[in-house]
């Protein structure tokens, strides 16, 4: 009571020393339902500058600023999503499930560039894979870490965990031969130096919010680069946050480091190997591995499971989707009931079963159930029925768990009958999509 008791006090201080005990109710203040004034053209305008000055140039060998008449191609998965610049506690509390039409006033990334490149006297086109038909001058990858809020956003380690392999676009960009201006969206610094090698330069953007156009405003050199690191930011993946003065201090880029255009940008090629075992505690299985020590076991749904049990009920094997090995593909013969599991030490998910946090599991099935299909216990025939021959997503909420507090399987999936499916990726998270109801 007495930590409570605290807390709540400091609580309390600040909203005294802010006068809000002392004021009048929110409808009786100055310009109270004004609602008029949201989004205004001099609130636009504040916010676009805001966003301008908090870009932090990392990298630049000479393809900033963009040249006034260039052919501009806009790349990766955050260009046009507002979800992506606002980051979490936007509309909702991961800042998930929301829409662009929930964002009716915002400007996106890709907007921004597309407005400013035709003012320019130039032209730009979206291509979120990269691909392109026509060569373009320089290409602008704008990508980073999907929303989240709380304990959501916590990592073993601070490398940026990519979701969509952004880094196979950007080498394949510059393998042909076209410059490439990484933006990078997130919350925090993280470690990523393969991005910094693929890109000829590199901005860390934060989370923008809303208004788009700042970025372009940078970009294209209407404004000077003027951010600055609020933090330092890490040389290695396995680093402990750093502190000015804390002895061994060894950032990459020191705490208020920021480039200008003038300067010279240039950085030698860094280090691309992730150091210790890293990963997202929220990551259950990526790039064809169970992550977090635990292991992929099959077997029949009644006995103990193996990592190889034989095929007489049910096989695995690696599958590819983005890159080689980096799914797994598993195969029921309907010979009686089968399971997959992944497999680890207790785990207490109690706290994340107490709001809408599921079980994700990004698959694509090979060939439907023929007879009932259960998640984690929950009978998931219909969505997997609906996703064969094609990717996409099935979320079991954790609060469907029977036992949340030692959750030894965070996944378990089995059928008797036949079932042919591939699994890119298990994660803890918002649903999006593929929601499954726990009747």
């Amino acid at each position: 009571m007495s930590r409570l008791d605290d807390a709540v006090r400091r609580v309390l201080r600040v909203k005294i020393r802010a006068g809000i005990l002392e004021a009048v109710k929110p409808s009786a203040r100055p310009f109270a339902g004004r609602y008029d004034l949201l989004s205004s053209p001099e609130h636009k305008a504040i916010a676009r500058a805001a966003v301008a000055e908090s870009l932090v140039l990392l990298k630049n060998s000479g393809v900033l600023p963009l040249k006034p008449g260039a052919s501009i191609l806009v790349a990766g998965d955050g260009a046009n999503d507002v979800a992506r610049q606002a980051g979490g506690w936007t509309l909702s509390w991961q800042g998930t499930d929301t829409r662009p039409t929930d964002f009716p006033n915002a400007t996106t990334i890709w907007r921004g560039l597309e407005q400013a490149a035709k003012a320019a006297g130039g032209r730009a086109s979206l291509s979120p894979d990269g691909r392109f038909q026509a060569r373009p001058d320089v290409a602008i990858v704008v990508f980073g870490e999907t929303p989240y809020a709380e304990f959501q956003g916590d990592k073993a380690d601070v490398a940026f965990d990519d979701p969509a392999d952004t880094l196979a676009t950007m080498k394949r960009l510059k393998a042909a031969g076209i410059p490439v201006v990484a933006v990078f969206l997130s919350g925090r610094p993280l470690w990523v130096n393969p991005y910094l090698n693929a890109a000829d330069a590199f901005v860390a953007a934060w989370l923008p919010g809303s208004e788009g156009g700042g970025v372009a405003d940078v970009l294209f050199g209407k404004q000077q680069f003027r951010g600055r690191l609020p933090y330092s930011w890490p040389k290695r993946s396995d680093q402990s946050p750093l502190n000015v003065g804390d002895a061994g201090y060894d950032p990459l880029f020191p705490y208020g480091f920021g480039l200008k255009t003038s300067d010279d940008g240039r950085l030698a090629p860094l280090p691309e190997a992730r150091s210790g075992d890293g990963g997202d505690r929220n990551v259950l299985f990526a790039r064809g591995k169970a992550t977090g020590g635990r292991k992929l076991l099959l077997g029949a749904a009644d006995q103990p499971l193996a990592a190889n049990p034989g095929p007489d009920l049910i096989a695995s094997r690696a599958a590819d989707r983005i890159a080689q090995e980096d799914s797994v593909r598993i195969a029921w013969t309907g010979r009686g009931g089968a399971s997959a599991a992944l497999v680890g030490q207790p785990v207490d998910l109690s706290r994340e079963a107490n709001g809408d946090v599921a079980l994700v599991v990004d698959l694509r099935v090979d060939t439907a159930p023929s007879a009932p299909a259960t998640l984690n216990g929950v009978v998931v025939t219909d969505r997997l029925r609906q996703l064969t021959g094609r990717w996409g997503r099935i979320a079991v909420p954790l609060r469907c768990l029977a036992d949340t507090k030692g959750v030894t399987r965070p996944l378990t999936l089995t059928t008797a009958g036949m079932l042919d499916l591939t699994i890119s990726a298990v994660r803890f998270g918002s649903a999006g999509e593929g929601l499954v109801d726990c009747r």
